[in-house]
């Protein structure tokens, strides 16, 4: 009987031992968590053709661990260049605080679609290089505002500025032979910055030349059919300005492979051109036939016909494309 209670007790001790190990453990690897916050004060230089944009920005950092050298290991994924012009650190309370100053040209993707009403969303994370998520975690600090509405971006509205953590996952181990199979994952501290554009300046800027060219090219039905030279080289001037117009606004847009508002605007535009040509054609043949009353109506009836077509698809795709972007 004392030799089974002894092994019961013993068994016991055992158990004890295992379960303040396990606990132990968990405590010990459970990570430590860093209080992020962040203040834009301005975001320029927003650069279509290159993708690419610039971005001012306070950052601060809370944190116990002192082994977490921000300083030297703080990591923005997409950023160009990093410059830092401030940095102050302050280990009074036994806790870190760390606040930087700091501007990056970031590299994004740009959605072209409805250019120019367009939205847009700058995206901007941050990590430590040094530490992953086993070790550091980023807590979002959302007391106060998070940007600057008076100098932050001009020519621009900011819809919303939304801060998260998330794991971010690289298929590498960075070398290391240790870690198998090669992944390793690190925290992230995500901003996330939803922009759209004050559009009707720049769209009247842009495509004011189309819809001259558009007009002229409607003139050609009040100029008698007999005057073939002036008619023809009325439409054909339009349709080359409508192209050159399009090659200028390309040249400022990265290259795409969907068909944006733009692609459609100006295509539209150089079809109802050709359409002018055609019935410039058709006027002189009935001219020629002695139908030149015929010929007239033939002229008035496809103006206005034109006109009203033309007018009516453009507000369709304007209005779609500002209430889809």
């Amino acid at each position: 009987m004392k030799n089974n209670c002894r092994y019961v007790t013993l068994y016991l001790y055992i158990l004890l031992l295992s379960l303040y190990g396990t606990v132990a453990f968990a405590q010990k690897s459970k990570p430590d968590t860093v209080k992020a916050g962040i203040y834009v004060t301005s975001i320029h230089d927003i650069n279509f053709k290159d993708k690419e944009y610039t971005v001012d920005f306070w950052l601060w950092l809370k944190y116990k661990n002192k082994d977490f050298d921000f300083v030297n290991n703080l990591e923005i994924p997409q950023a160009k260049s990093i410059s830092k012009s401030f940095s102050t650190l302050d280990s009074t309370g036994h806790r870190m605080y760390l606040l930087m100053k700091i501007q990056c040209v970031m590299k994004d993707s740009w959605a072209i679609n409805n250019f120019p009403f367009d939205k847009q969303a700058l995206r901007l994370s941050i990590e430590n290089s040094q530490f992953d998520k086993d070790a550091l975690v980023f807590v979002p600090d959302t007391v106060g505002k998070q940007y600057d509405p008076r100098f932050t971006l001009r020519g621009w509205n900011i819809d919303s500025l939304t801060l998260k953590s998330a794991v971010k996952k690289y298929e590498t181990a960075f070398g290391d032979e240790s870690i198998k199979p090669a992944h390793t994952e690190y925290s992230s501290f995500k901003v996330k910055i939803n922009i759209s554009r004050d559009a009707l300046g720049l769209f009247l800027k842009m495509f004011l030349g189309m819809y001259v060219a558009f007009f002229i090219a409607l003139m050609c039905f009040f100029i008698h059919a007999d005057s073939i030279d002036s008619r023809f080289g009325l439409s054909v001037g339009s349709l080359f300005a409508v192209i050159g117009n399009k090659y200028i606004i390309d040249g400022s847009l990265p290259d795409s492979s969907s068909f944006t508002l733009v692609d459609m605007l100006h295509g539209l535009t150089l079809i109802f051109i050709l359409v002018v040509i055609i019935c410039t054609a058709i006027s002189l043949q009935m001219i020629k036939k002695g139908k030149d009353a015929k010929a007239d109506r033939l002229d008035r009836r496809f103006f206005l016909l034109l006109l009203v077509a033309y007018v009516l698809l453009n507000a369709f795709l304007i209005i779609r494309a500002g209430i889809l972007r």
